[in-house]
């Protein structure tokens, strides 16, 4: 046998030493978009042979002929040649292997494989991110993963969103914390460049939030910016420019239809028909045309250069953004323009782990930011006057400037008016007053408005994180840094003298400005190990953390500016003694956070997974009695598909089946400061003596509370994830139940005892909830076809408001009152008022109406009135038949991305919508009775049988729209938020311009919206304490922009 083996030896050196060795040369590319794989392995198989592409992907070596070449990237699957003499240069295009690609995602303090992950995480990448192009951060995370409601304040530039994760989770702020490459952002997200962004993952249980403790009950969302690549240095410029329309109008009645409509509800309301001829009036003028700013231009630029070496990554990048208002912008009213600066730089110390195990590596990380924010906005939701609200209700005979008769007769209503101030148009035109012509309570024209100067917001926020990493010993490694973030803001303006309506005007003129600063530091030290024995991996956290905010603010204020040209505090004339001059400024009190946490998490095999973490927090926002907290979670998982017997069980198709559950208590300390403790209140002067001589005199500001402490949210999660066809389709759904107890709200004692009445724990609110993800992806020759979606269900109740009436009123609307409330056992909060049951057709029913509900609201009905419902059946209609009648917060909210790609060419879109949630139109005030009117009033009772949902119109009419289901309507919809079609032209053509990459692309964002509301925008959070309150709200424009990127 020995001498049979030393034979085929000799043979086989023999055979290899004749073989011809062959020169082979090529390129190494990925399949999904010809990008070149950097440091792919390339060896001849069955020998150490071997080369490493370089950072154009290609390679060179000699190889025997007739062996096989093996093509090996992390993540791809591998491919083999075999080596012939007329093999000439080689183009190996890998296929990605999902089944090789374990996603890391970020955690608190950390990454972990997503494949061993046991808490509920959403992760958005840069790729997701490019479907929407988002110009604010907050906005991105629409529509793109499950658990996080976003709705859209306005369409304003630079308004906020408001971002929900797992629901409301209190009556308080219910905003979650944003943590940006490890420093907790205060203020929002505004300052951030979305190019910047490499990727963002939302924890949305309690166990993944818990390692930040008393910050994290409303969920945490971790944003983690770009860094450099090895290879040469990459410059990138990205440019675009959009127009911006309104992409709905509201159907409101035209002049003939007005005075048509006036008449009639004069009449009903026993009063002259005050116009002769109705029918003469024809259209007359739209005052949403005038309104509106079509075609306002938005634009960006962006430029970023990365590297890196084996001693220093960088990232350098500079953005400018502005964008005009569709309503107000081209008044210089409405605008915002955001410039940022960042630079990312981690240095490579020392590097001596192939030396040894001990102090062998030291990396230094350096992230800076900087952001320049100005705007100006107008008010976007009110009931009180905003130019879009106006608009609607302002009647279509009137036009926005005045002259001849018209002029005169304005003129003269004023003459005994010493507030009247006239204002002319840029055209020389006096603006209309619309109060000379009828009654529009607060209403005014909007142009006059909008011509007024606005307040000039600006803002410099200056974000640093200061990093060290210092390796210790097997795998102990030891982390430092230091955040600040050091925020600047405030506005400038000045008003002149100007006369809107009764109640909206000024005599004289004056500037003033304010200025407010703001600082965040923190200092963290953790110490990590990681260690993998056999099939046993372990990871243990330790660490410390100290946070501090503090700040101050500035304001002034002066009458009488000598020069508009100049108009500043300094150019003005007024006096303090005369009252024309102020000043106020002071710190804030400074809020400190101290904590304590570790975290272990082991997984034996990549099958049993465990999780667990403590955090204990300090905070000087808490009374003395409970400075300190401690909030642990738990969480577990199993990997079904790696344990062995499994794999006779599932077919091959079937690749991954994980279970997963977690338990955890997170807090929220996001309150004032100071609530817990009593502290003086001046101005309570009294009278003593004989004399009577006053006495300046004090007294207690609120009873103290040295109890006061966190909310406290307790959450459950469940959870399975599988993945199909080598992990080209996944799908995850959660189930998640978190309760959060001792929301802070004033407690009920008497009032006499102090100025305000007693902060403490008292409600308690609950939300559970199921959340679905679905992703496919599939490669067929040139082509790739990407699908992601993703559906969550929300259910929220109030179960105790912590007041003995176990309720209390909310949002209102002029004329109707309450029309939000919260309540125990209901959803919070939501809308409030009567329900309906049809109109009254004719005098009989009036008379059974009448007789049957004598006492309380709504008698002397007569034919064309609402039927109201006795809710509680006592035989009267009164206060205590109101009722939950809808609810701005949506059941199911849901998102949709498609994606195809063929050679070059990409055609994206992404949709996002909710269900199950109602908008309350608050849009006409009854009050104001020369309102122009929705056109469905056309559909108005005027005799039996003609309408059974819109009563008779009567000017005035406060008994028949009341805080009711007549306005309440469905808010569902669905919208195309973005569709871009885009060409990246061949690399073999722009290199041999020294271009790397030239991509052109053309995009549509809120093209569609199907929506059975007749509203501007079925997205609304600005109208109070509930969504879906409409007063009018500035909607989202629908804009195209065209655009560039250039790589080099």
């Amino acid at each position: 046998m020995k001498q049979l083996s030393l034979f085929l030896i000799s043979i086989l050196t023999v055979f290899c030493a004749n073989a011809k060795d062959i020169n082979v040369t090529g390129t190494v590319t990925a399949a999904s978009d010809g990008e070149p794989l950097i440091g792919a392995t390339v060896v001849v198989k069955g020998t150490s042979k071997g080369v490493s592409t370089d950072i154009d992907g290609s390679f060179a070596l000699t190889a025997p002929d007739g062996s096989v070449i093996e093509f090996k990237y992390v993540g791809y699957k591998q491919q083999s040649v075999k080596v012939t003499d007329s093999m000439s240069h080689l183009q190996i295009a890998l296929q990605e292997d999902a089944t090789m690609l374990d996603e890391v995602v970020a955690v608190g303090y950390g990454t972990q494989r997503k494949s061993v992950v046991t808490a509920a995480i959403s992760k958005i990448d840069d790729e997701k991110l490019s479907l929407t192009a988002p110009v604010r951060m907050d906005n991105a995370l629409k529509g793109l993963t499950s658990g996080v409601t976003v709705t859209s304040s306005s369409g304003q530039p630079g308004a906020a969103a408001r971002v929900r994760v797992r629901g409301i989770g209190t009556i308080n702020n219910s905003d979650p914390l944003y943590i940006v490459d490890g420093m907790p952002i205060e203020g929002g997200l505004d300052y951030l460049n979305p190019s910047d962004i490499q990727s963002i993952e939302v924890l949305k249980d309690a166990a993944s939030g818990a390692v930040y403790g008393a910050r994290a009950a409303n969920g945490v969302i971790l944003v983690t910016t770009k860094s450099g690549s090895k290879g040469k240095t990459n410059i990138t410029y990205d440019f675009s420019y959009g127009w911006q329309t309104a992409w709905k109008h509201r159907d409101v009645l035209n002049a003939t239809e007005y005075a048509v409509m006036m008449n009639e509800g004069s009449l009903n309301a026993g009063i002259a028909a005050p116009y002769a001829d109705p029918y003469s009036y024809g259209e007359g003028f739209d005052w949403q045309d005038a309104v509106f700013n079509d075609n306002a231009p938005v634009m960006n630029h962006q430029v970023s250069i990365s590297g890196a070496t084996e001693k220093v990554n960088y990232f350098l990048s500079l953005g400018y953004y502005t964008q005009e208002g569709i309503i107000g912008g081209n008044f210089d009213r409405s605008n915002y323009q955001r410039l940022t600066l960042r630079s990312n730089n981690t240095y490579t110390v020392f590097d001596e782990s192939k030396n040894r195990n001990f102090l062998n590596n030291l990396k230094v990380t350096v992230n800076a930011s900087y952001a320049r924010v100005k705007s100006k906005g107008i008010e976007t939701n009110s009931t009180w006057g905003s130019p879009l609200g106006s608009a609607l209700a302002i009647s279509p005979m009137l036009t926005p400037y005045l002259e001849g008769d018209l002029a005169q007769q304005q003129l003269n209503y004023y003459k005994d008016n010493v507030n009247y101030v006239p204002l002319y148009g840029a055209n020389g035109l006096l603006l209309t007053n619309p109060e000379v012509f009828g009654n529009y309570q607060e209403m005014s024209n909007p142009i006059a408005n909008m011509s007024l100067p606005g307040d000039q917001g600006w803002s410099h926020k200056f974000v640093g994180n200061f990093i060290g990493e210092l390796q210790i010993w097997d795998n102990i490694k030891y982390r430092i840094s230091y955040g600040a973030d050091l925020s600047f803001w405030g506005n400038d303006g000045f008003t002149k003298e100007y006369y809107l309506r009764s109640g909206a005007s000024q005599t004289f003129s004056s500037a003033y400005s304010s200025k407010s600063q703001g600082t965040v530091w923190q200092l963290e030290n953790t110490l990590s190990y990681d260690k993998r024995i056999g099939d046993h991996n372990f990871s243990i956290l330790l660490g410390q953390s100290a946070k501090q905010s503090s700040g101050s603010y500035l304001s002034g204020a002066r009458n009488h500016i000598i020069d508009y040209n100049r108009p500043y505090i300094d150019a003005s004339t007024g006096q303090a003694a005369e009252g024309d001059q102020s000043s106020s400024g002071a710190p804030n009190a400074k809020a400190k956070l101290a904590s304590l946490f570790a975290r272990v998490s082991y997984d034996y095999d990549a099958r049993y997974m465990l999780q667990a973490t403590i955090r204990r927090d300090g905070s000087s926002r808490f009374g003395s009695n409970n400075h300190w907290a401690t909030f642990p979670s738990f969480s577990l998982g199993w990997n079904i598909h790696n344990e062995p017997y499994m794999k006779d069980v599932l077919p091959e198709w079937w690749n991954n089946a994980k279970v997963r559950f977690s338990w955890g208590k997170n807090g929220n300390e996001n309150i004032g400061d100071f609530l817990y403790i009593a502290l003086a209140s001046s101005g309570n002067n009294a009278i003593f003596g004989r004399d009577e001589v006053i006495i300046n005199g004090v007294k207690a500001s609120i009873l103290p509370n040295k109890n006061l402490r966190w909310e406290e949210s307790t959450q459950t999660d469940v959870g399975i994830d599988f993945g199909f066809l080598n992990n080209a389709l996944t799908f995850s759904v959660d189930y998640y139940n978190k309760r959060t107890d001792g929301m802070l709200m004033n407690m009920q004692v008497p009032a006499y005892v102090g100025e305000s009445v007693p902060v403490g724990n008292v409600g308690k609110m609950e939300n559970s909830g199921v959340e679905m993800e679905l992703n496919y992806n599939l490669a067929v020759g040139d082509w790739t076809f990407g699908f992601g979606g993703n559906l969550t269900y929300l259910k929220n109740k109030l179960i105790d408001y912590g007041n003995a009436e176990g309720w209390a009123n909310l949002d209102s609307f002029q004329g109707t009152g309450a029309i939000t409330r919260a309540q125990n056992g209901l959803p919070f909060p939501f809308f409030y008022g009567f329900k309906t049951d049809g109109i009254i057709q004719n005098q009989a029913e009036a008379d059974a109406y009448n007789a049957e509900y004598s006492g309380g609201y709504f008698a002397d009905a007569v034919p064309g009135d609402v039927r109201f419902v006795d809710v509680d059946g006592d035989g009267e209609l009164t206060e205590n038949d109101r009722t939950k009648i809808g609810k701005g917060m949506p059941d199911w909210t849901y998102g949709f991305n498609l994606n195809v790609q063929w050679k070059g060419i990409a055609l994206s879109a992404m949709f996002q919508g909710t269900a199950g949630n109602q908008i309350f139109d608050a849009t006409r005030r009854t009050d104001a009775i020369a309102s122009n009117l929705p056109s469905w009033m056309l559909g108005r009772w005027t005799g039996e049988g003609t309408s059974n949902r819109i009563p008779r119109y009567v000017r005035g009419d406060g008994r028949n729209w009341v805080s009711s289901d007549l306005l309440i309507y469905d808010g569902d919809y669905m919208r195309l938020k973005n569709i871009m079609l885009s060409y990246t032209l061949p690399r073999q053509l722009t290199r041999k311009v020294s271009v790397e990459n030239f991509r052109v692309y053309v995009s549509a964002e809120n093209l569609f919206t199907w929506t059975k509301y007749h509203g501007f925008d079925p997205e609304i959070s600005s109208g109070g304490t509930s969504l879906g309150i409409d007063y009018g709200v500035y909607p989202q424009p629908r804009v195209w922009t065209v655009g560039f990127n250039i790589q080099f």
